[in-house]
C-alpha cells in the first residue's frame, strides 16, 4: 500500500516490531520500533534520545544477534519518531558509491 505521498511500496507493521539502531562504530545502540518499511526505507520510534542519530549512517539491526541488518542514514525527525534511507551498496547516493570507487582504484590501480 502507497501512503503519505511515498514513491515506494510501505508496509505498515501490525504489532510492534522492536528492532534496534547501532553506529557504525558500534559505540552507541538504541531500542527502536519499526512502524513501516519499504525496499528504500523505513519508518522507526525512537527509545531514548534522538542525538545519536545525527550520525552520517549507521545501522538497523533486524535479529538480536546482528546477523540481520540494513545501512542507513537518517532522512527526519518528528518527536520519537524518524525516517531513515536504507544506503544500498553500488547506489548512486551515499557514500557507498565512493567507497566503491576506491576499491576499484585500489585493486586496479586506476
Amino acid at each position: 500500500m502507497k501512503f503519505d505521498g511515498r514513491k515506494a511500496h510501505r508496509v505498515r507493521m501490525d504489532h510492534k516490531q522492536p528492532v534496534n539502531l547501532m553506529g557504525a562504530d558500534g559505540t552507541w545502540r538504541r531500542s527502536c520500533v519499526l512502524l513501516d518499511v519499504s525496499d528504500s526505507g523505513a519508518k522507526i520510534e525512537v527509545e531514548g534520545t534522538l542525538d545519536v542519530l545525527q550520525a552520517r549512517e549507521f545501522f538497523m539491526l533486524l535479529s538480536s544477534t546482528g546477523l540481520a541488518y540494513r545501512r542507513c542514514e537518517l532522512v527526519w525527525i518528528d518527536g520519537t519518531m524518524a525516517g531513515i534511507h536504507f544506503i544500498k551498496t553500488g547506489s548512486k547516493k551515499g557514500p557507498a558509491k565512493a567507497d566503491n570507487e576506491q576499491a576499484t582504484q585500489k585493486t586496479t590501480g586506476k
